[in-house]
């Protein structure tokens, strides 16, 4: 019968299969060895057991003797099963589930590292970025330049404890031919040198219009803010500081309309619902709350505990759904109605920075530190891994990921601690987002 798989699937199988017939066809004869080698070892037990310094051993010492030997080589040989069998799956789950993952353009102005990313949902749509260097800064996605530039912070990136709204007028410069790049789904890379990073002495915001005072200032934390949103319908605004409250705004007279109290250690960030007036706060106290607004006489609040380290983030997704990542090295996802445990578990080798999903492909991008930022679907299966090496790719630790799911060339944008955002073309083969 024809194989209706396509051929690159179907030869991709093929491989695979080879692969494990080839490693399971070795491990056959390496447990062949192990066997002859306890069958020597217990013959040259029961010779011992004639005398050992003119003393015959018991048959229960020999036994012992006997079963402490084979079970030890019985343990290396579950050991080898057991890798080799690993090493089969994960190719497998690698090799199956790949995105196509390019790189477009790389946004460079910044002179300290960029703690955050966010597309703007409204038209114009620009690229905003907030760092340590005390700036924020708006970017045309098209051409990589900068378009704003905001100084009214004295602290970096809210680090004086306050949030600021201003507003901006930006001008958006007639796109230029994009360079392409090459289209990679590999998993290789190549350490990088300091002498690779871009030179921020030659910052591309050094020429564009800047604005120094806020509209608004919001200034009723006693710590660094690490996070603001917006509440559906824009007339309020939730911050969320380490002093360890979350703190909802009316934007129009600044007024502190409400202190969310709770959590036991610092925020580290604070999302809203795109469509309800929800809000979830993360935390360094291993959890992350759900604060309900929906009712103005009743504002209620749920703990979501299944992290055991900080909370990095917490977002909505689809649905009556929750992604969370922590730097327990974990992103979890999570049914609003039922907050026992995680519909879904995905595991990492390293700490989770800001996370963000994907709405309409339900794609989850996972910033991490050790500099790499991967892709998950909803259920926990990997798509795939941003390419880096010694031309393309973070530098540094990724800290935070924005998708912009209607534009038509970069839809993923990333930033981190190497003073640079980047955007990236992701396109999921049909064959996937059928799964």
């Amino acid at each position: 019968m024809d194989s209706k798989l396509p051929s690159s699937v179907r030869s991709t199988l093929l491989e695979l299969f080879g692969q494990i017939e080839r490693e399971f066809e070795n491990l056959y004869i390496e447990n062949l060895e192990l066997r002859r080698e306890i069958e020597t070892l217990n013959e040259r037990l029961a010779a011992e057991g004639q005398a050992v310094d003119g003393a015959e051993l018991s048959k229960g010492q020999l036994k012992t003797k006997a079963s402490h030997s084979t079970s030890q080589l019985s343990q290396k040989l579950k050991t080898t099963y057991k890798a080799s069998t690993s090493k089969i799956v994960s190719s497998f789950k690698t090799t199956t589930s790949r995105a196509v993952c390019q790189l477009v353009k790389e946004y460079i102005g910044h002179r300290d590292g960029i703690w955050d990313v966010s597309v703007a949902r409204t038209q114009p749509v620009v690229l905003g970025t907030a760092s340590a260097d005390h700036t924020a800064l708006l970017w045309s996605i098209e051409t990589g330049r900068c378009l704003v530039k905001y100084t009214g912070h004295v602290g970096s990136a809210s680090g004086d404890q306050t949030a600021h709204i201003w507003r901006y007028a930006v001008q958006l410069p007639t796109p230029q031919p994009v360079a392409d790049s090459s289209q990679i789904g590999g998993e290789d890379e190549v350490e990088c040198s300091d002498k690779d990073e871009p030179d921020a002495d030659g910052d591309a915001s050094s020429d564009c219009p800047t604005i120094r005072a806020p509209l608004t200032s919001l200034k009723s934390h006693q710590g660094v803010v690490m996070a603001a949103d917006w509440l559906v319908g824009g007339k309020q605004a939730v911050t969320a500081s380490w002093d360890r409250t979350a703190n909802l705004y009316e934007v129009e007279t600044a007024e502190l309309v409400h202190s969310l109290t709770g959590h036991d250690q610092e925020l580290t960030h604070c999302c809203t619902h795109p469509t309800q007036r929800l809000v979830v706060t993360s935390s360094r106290d291993t959890t992350f709350r759900l604060w309900d607004f929906r009712d103005p006489s009743i504002h209620s609040v749920n703990v979501f505990q299944g992290h055991t380290d900080t909370v990095t983030s917490a977002v909505f997704t689809v649905g009556d759904n929750v992604v969370s990542g922590s730097d327990d090295r974990t992103v979890k996802v999570w049914d609003l109605k039922n907050m026992r445990s995680p519909i879904a578990t995905i595991r990492t080798d390293s700490a989770i920075n800001r996370i963000n999903v994907c709405v309409g492909q339900k794609i989850i991008a996972l910033p991490h530190d050790n500099r790499q930022v991967r892709l998950f679907d909803m259920s926990g299966v990997r798509l795939a891994r941003l390419p880096r090496s010694s031309r393309q790719g973070h530098r540094r630790m990724v800290c935070c990921s924005a998708w912009s799911e209607d534009h038509p060339v970069c839809n993923l944008f990333t930033c981190g601690f190497d003073r640079q955002a980047i955007g990236w073309n992701i396109n999921i083969p049909a064959l996937l987002q059928e799964k």
